[in-house]
């Protein structure tokens, strides 16, 4: 029994060094945030914002009587680019801690909600948060790390109106060989007819024949109508940058442009081919959005706004993509 035992403990110290676990286990059940208070009044501003970029159309968040979508639950305990001042020390501790032992890196995995009232114009946030869960260590394709599961209380006047879990893994990194293949797309049932289209050179946008309505991305029903039947009409290719970010770090080979890639339509695409890039909402003419490359502009020149034209990029031997070429006239 203390044989087995003593190898037992051999290999947890191995995977364990220093017994970081028991110390970050230490930090489940403690205060991450007292007694927090949200920074608005929930209003209805937030909630148009929150309903124009989600497409949701729902006749309960608008008028008189509007409650806020359930979703938001977060929105109204976030601390914006301020951040927040009632975060606790236990919090900063545990981070500080798996950051010393080379867990320095961070992505949300998952969150869950539960809603026990509406929440309306005029409420008052307030919330209070716990270390829930802390696991332990795991390895994953990103790297090794622990995943910590924190959770809020959200209360509305006083009253609880919901619970969120937020969970994260904070992890190091693997170290892998950098790739210049794109990731293919899922192509399936639902959108298969769009990468038809591409592979035709033609950028197809779906048409619910119940209603008219446009929409893209590809559905398999009409959020308007709810109507299963659809058709397509054909892009013209023109549009303006309705929105866009600029991908500085971290650096995926395969979605930068190698200098002197042909697109049909136009040449090099961006100047250069392991820089900086733009992706752009672009909205077409149709009305419509969708999430693309902006090419032949360099990428501290897009402005939204800008009039961009389609061309069709050929990644590799086997990927066709639609980009938008952005200056002057598109």
């Amino acid at each position: 029994m203390s044989e087995n035992l003593s190898v037992s403990e051999n290999v947890s110290a191995r995977l364990d060094p220093g017994g970081l676990y028991g110390r970050l286990k230490a930090y489940e059940g403690r205060s991450a945030a007292n007694e927090g208070v949200g920074k608005d009044l929930v209003n209805e501003p937030m909630i148009r914002h929150w309903c124009e970029a989600m497409g949701d159309t729902n006749p309960a968040y608008r008028g008189p009587d509007a409650i806020a979508p359930p979703t938001m639950l977060q929105a109204w305990t976030m601390g914006g680019l301020s951040g927040h001042s009632d975060r606790s020390g236990a919090h900063d501790e545990l981070f500080a801690l798996l950051d010393d032992a080379g867990f320095t890196s961070v992505v949300a995995t998952d969150c869950e909600q539960e809603y026990v009232r509406e929440l309306r114009p005029g409420d008052r946030i307030t919330y209070d948060s716990v270390i829930e869960t802390v696991s332990e260590r795991k390895t994953t394709k990103l790297g090794t790390g622990h995943f910590i599961t924190t959770r809020m209380d959200v209360r509305a006047n006083g009253k609880l109106a919901g619970r969120h879990r937020f969970r994260i893994l904070k992890y190091a990194p693997a170290r892998r060989t950098p790739k210049g293949r794109r990731p293919r797309p899922v192509v399936n049932r639902d959108n298969a007819g769009f990468w038809d289209g591409v592979a035709a050179h033609k950028l197809l946008i779906q048409r619910c024949t119940g209603c008219g309505e446009l929409r893209f991305p590809w559905l398999p029903g009409c959020n308007g109508c709810g109507a299963a039947e659809w058709d397509t009409v054909e892009a013209s290719g023109t549009g303006t940058v309705f929105s866009y970010v600029v991908m500085h770090h971290p650096r995926f080979p395969g979605f930068t442009v190698p200098e002197g890639t042909d697109t049909v339509g136009g040449t090099d695409p961006d100047g250069g081919g392991s820089g900086p890039y733009a992706v752009g909402l672009i909205e077409l003419a149709e009305g419509v959005r969708m999430i693309s490359n902006v090419v032949g502009a360099p990428y501290d020149k897009v402005r939204i706004g800008m009039p961009v034209r389609l061309e069709f990029l050929r990644v590799d031997e086997e990927l066709e993509l639609p980009v938008f070429r952005g200056g002057e006239g598109g």
